[in-house]
């Protein structure tokens, strides 16, 4: 049995339309179809022209899953590629979303959640320019299992995480993981490779676990955190993905990470899962996309690198 759906003037079949994708929730996958097709002027923005990583479950949640960098070669030739060279030689190619079309193909071949580089390659710019992000990532899980008093921890370290950058003169974001955490985004100019934009991270993370060393850490071992919370800040490299905001994760309740004013760092009751295919529409009605122009607040670094300089000494 198949479906067909017309996105952006392209027929796109949907095999197995009532297959349960989310099988504790009861939707199938013409639900998540239409849900990637709404959701799309939303989430396009913060994924068009990034290599993309697809997390493909084509049996839905209850099946295996796994991760897909290079693309297929049976997928049709207008959907978006990108060659990526490797660090150690060679490339592959990978899949790009720059199209809703695009967009609810994938979900088509069983990709519930697109992963995305923190940098990007428009058309007319050379490869090289993937080696140049335009975020800055920190990822915030609680240092055991996902209980609210735990996810308060994390809840705190978003928010001290926030002053300090604001502090340095840049401009986070925080978002929903949808998983068991938050993400702590900074917009970048694309001036600064990765490696050096990993090591201002890693500065940043030392210097906050210094003001706060009962709670947490940049210890990657983690027989070494000793409860503490661990400031990830691993993912800023070249070829590291995270989560595309307003993406599906693959867990109980069909959970979104959902980009959020920094103001909702206060709220007792928000959890990584407060958000869910099931409201997170009644939410955008309400109120506007947080994350809405994020680009606009792209800063380099030199100044916030100062501000670290004068805070250590």
């Amino acid at each position: 049995m198949s479906d067909t759906v017309t996105v952006d003037g392209r027929k796109i079949e949907i095999t197995h339309p009532d297959r349960l994708l989310y099988p504790d929730a009861g939707i199938p996958k013409h639900l998540v179809v239409d849900y990637y097709r709404r959701i799309a002027e939303h989430l396009l923005p913060h994924v068009r022209h990034r290599p993309i990583s697809m997390q493909r479950f084509p049996e839905g949640i209850g099946g295996p899953g796994f991760y897909q960098k290079e693309i297929p070669d049976y997928f049709p030739d207008w959907i978006g590629r990108i060659e990526v060279p490797k660090k150690e030689g060679g490339s592959l190619v990978q899949v790009t979303v720059d199209s809703a079309a695009a967009l609810v193909y994938l979900v088509n071949q069983g990709c519930l959640t697109p992963h995305v580089w923190l940098s990007r390659k428009e058309p007319s710019e050379e490869a090289g320019r993937l080696d140049f992000p335009d975020r800055l990532i920190f990822d915030l899980d609680p240092p055991g299992e996902s209980a609210q008093d735990l996810f308060d921890h994390v809840r705190f370290t978003a928010r001290e995480l926030v002053r300090l950058l604001e502090e340095l003169g840049l401009r986070p974001f925080a978002m929903t993981t949808g998983s068991r955490g938050l993400h702590v985004a900074v917009p970048l100019d694309r001036s600064e490779p990765f490696d050096e934009v990993r090591a201002f991270a890693r500065q940043v993370a030392e210097l906050l676990a210094r003001r706060h060393p009962d709670r947490l850490t940049t210890e990657t071992r983690k027989d070494k955190r000793r409860g503490r919370l661990f400031l990830d800040y691993l993912r800023n490299g070249y070829g590291q993905t995270a989560v595309a905001p307003y993406a599906l994760r693959p867990r109980p309740g069909a959970p979104v990470a959902a980009p959020l004013s920094l103001h909702e760092l206060e709220r007792g009751d928000l959890s990584p899962c407060s958000y869910r295919m099931s409201n997170v529409f009644r939410r955008l009605a309400q109120k506007k996309d947080p994350w809405k122009g994020i680009g606009d607040a792209a800063r380099g670094l030199d100044k916030a690198r100062k501000g670290l300089a004068r805070i250590e000494s």
